[in-house]
């Protein structure tokens, strides 16, 4: 196996299929890297190594066939410790409330069934109250990114593990911005979905009313990945809704209204502030249109989550813990969490009715925007600095972040890049409930245009173009029945009267591919390359006698079809009509099936062709077929 290895979900899954690497290989290295760190105050407990390295070569032994394997096979992954793991002390960072559940957490239960080998659990701000990283017994947890910064919490051990190459993904919590403000401090992206659409069972609670499972990852796709794994009304779950499982939209197909802060607050960070700005006008070119709105009553809302009566519900969750032993409760968390005795039922309503004015106040904004683009955090601060003022700082790192599960929005933070004292800095995209696949769509092309890495096409890219209502929820009162499993779904939105033309997704198999001969009709029609993905197991692959060209023909085969490997490609559907003018028998243009259930527009081939052709399914791909040609 090569080195340095690459943790990203499509560098594992190449190395897998090409047989460079095993699960067993990669968690040797991972277990390499964490003991190389030595104590950085990102575990709370560890798998033993012969527990993982065990699971990994049984990975091998179930799925020999690459055909056959699941989503994220051995893929490592860690959790946060206030996430339940069969057999693993859950602590919430407080060593007096550990306990050992029995069962899993769903979301836990979802990973493994996929593939993925979990490495341990880590560290967090006690009772995920917090978003510093520096409110744990374990240790303050420092960004990767800059010696003595902190990393953000409360989820910072899950952020740290990604930052560091220790896992491909780690499962946070997000109430507050806990998903999200560890992702911009370590320079990972956040993935902070609907609330209810990943179950809450087994976790710890911080506010039952809007926690969120989060996930960290490098890439937004890998991110929004491990989302459609974990996503599912989940009837047991009392804040589970039904909402749609997200897939990544391209932000190409519409043309988004980018509402951005009137007037941004930095707290004197000068040098934030011109980042955001740079950042702002990044997502001009691609093609978005800026809009500025009123974020006051966005705010107003944030503040009622410590201001307010959800300060009581973090009580109702370990307030009998705390008051029988306070002692085990880190100060500050005690000092934050003794504010909610005070409140009243009366105070609940109160906050409610204010809650409900605030959501109606942001409706004007929403009727001008389709997504909010804000600061993740406003600025940065040392461990030493977060010490000193731990509440009022960490008031400031939520500026962005504690309206959002209030006003039942999802968000996703990507990095975007440093500011010019070398701090890092990040954007967040927000937008209504169910958005999800459109938020993580335009995080990608932002984070590639932010010096990130140009991504992959999702394996789960949707061929509709209806978007997610951009209107938010008539209620956003987080105490509302739950949706029922037969509730309707978020609701799409006719397309606005400013969305282009309509796009669709091609899958091409052989002589339009990057590097091939006809790759310049697609690029001359505007498409846009999306990455790789593989079919269903339904298809062969065979070389195509005759002719000038040396082509491909995929065909649909009733018995023996395997997964053949496609390129992606975005564009109009009005450029597919002319592709299909070029296209000439035995090709056409069909109906491809992709191994995640999207159907996609692709070339086909008609079967009388192959009857003397040679089956090259076994290649798995025509350049890899090309490559195993003698030289002409």
């Amino acid at each position: 196996m090569d080195s340095p290895l690459r943790l990203d979900l499509g560098s594992l899954a190449r190395l897998y299929r090409s047989g460079t690497a095993r699960p067993a290989d990669v968690a040797g290295e991972v277990l390499a890297r964490i003991a190389a760190r030595g104590d950085d105050h990102v575990w709370i407990t560890l798998r033993p190594a012969a527990d993982l390295l065990g699971d990994a070569a049984g990975l091998a032994r179930r799925w020999p066939d690459p055909d056959t394997r699941p989503p994220l096979y051995g893929v490592p992954f860690a959790v946060k410790d206030n996430v339940d793991v069969a057999g693993l002390p859950t602590t919430a960072a407080c060593p007096a409330y550990s306990h050992v559940p029995e069962r899993d957490a769903p979301l836990v239960e979802r990973l493994l069934a996929a593939g993925a080998l979990l490495v341990g659990k880590t560290n967090l701000d006690q009772f995920a109250t917090g978003l510093s990283g520096t409110r744990s017994p374990y240790g303050a947890c420092e960004s990767p990114l800059l010696p003595g910064l902190i990393s953000g919490g409360s989820s910072s051990g899950s952020a740290v593990a990604v930052a560091a190459d220790l896992v491909s993904f780690a499962i946070g919590t997000d109430t507050a911005g806990s998903g999200r403000v560890p992702a911009a401090l370590t320079g990972t992206v956040g993935v902070k979905p609907s609330r209810g659409l990943v179950s809450t069972l087994g976790v710890v609670p911080a506010c039952a009313s809007l926690d969120c499972p989060s996930v960290f990852a490098r890439l937004a796709a890998d991110g929004l990945a491990v989302l459609s794994v974990i996503a599912t009304f989940e009837p047991a779950d009392p804040w589970s809704r039904a909402l749609p499982v997200p897939g990544p939209v391209p932000p190409s197909a519409y043309s988004l209204r980018i509402g951005v802060p009137r007037a941004p607050e930095f707290f004197g960070d000068t040098a934030a502030e011109t980042a955001f700005a740079e950042a702002a006008e990044r997502l001009t070119g691609l093609g978005q249109t800026l809009v500025p709105v009123d974020l006051d009553p966005f705010l107003a809302a944030g503040r009622l989550l410590y201001e307010g009566p959800w300060l009581a519900e973090r009580l109702a969750a370990v307030g009998d813990f705390v008051a029988r032993n306070p002692g085990e409760v880190h100060p500050v968390t005690l000092k934050v969490l003794s504010g909610g005795g005070a409140l009243s039922a009366v105070d609940a309503f109160e906050g409610l009715y204010r809650l409900r004015a605030l959501d109606a106040e942001t409706r004007e904004a929403w009727a001008s925007m389709d997504v909010l683009a804000v600061p993740t955090v406003p600025t940065t601060f040392t461990v030493a600095e977060m010490l000193e003022s731990p509440i009022e700082r960490n008031a400031i790192l939520g500026h962005y972040t504690t309206f959002t599960n209030l006003l039942d929005l999802a968000g996703i933070s990507v990095p975007a890049g440093t500011t010019a004292t070398g701090r890092p800095h990040g954007v967040t995209f927000l937008g209504p409930a169910g958005s999800d696949g459109l938020l993580a769509g335009l995080g990608a092309a932002f984070h590639a245009l932010t010096g990130g890495p140009a991504i992959p096409v999702p394996d789960t890219q949707p061929t509709t173009t209806s978007v997610p209502n951009t209107q938010p929820a008539a209620s956003s009162d987080p105490n509302a029945q739950p949706a029922a499993a037969n509730a309707p779904e978020a609701r799409p939105a006719t397309l606005p009267a400013h969305t282009p033309e309509a796009r669709v997704v091609l899958a091409v198999v052989g002589a339009h591919r990057s590097g091939q001969p006809l790759h310049g009709r697609l690029t001359s029609l505007g498409a846009t390359g999306l990455g790789t993905a593989l079919t269903a197991p339904l298809y062969r692959l065979y070389a195509l006698n005759g002719g000038d060209l040396p082509l491909p023909g995929l065909v649909r085969s009733t018995s023996g079809g395997v997964q053949v490997e496609v390129e992606l490609y975005d564009l109009s559907a009005s450029a597919l009509g002319t592709l299909l003018t070029q296209t000439t028998s035995p090709l056409g243009l069909g109906t491809i099936e992709l191994a995640d259930g999207r159907a996609v527009h692709g070339f086909l081939c008609e079967p009388y062709a192959t009857e003397d052709a040679p089956d090259i399914s076994h290649h798995g791909n025509w350049p890899d077929y090309l490559r195993s040609l003698p030289p002409s």
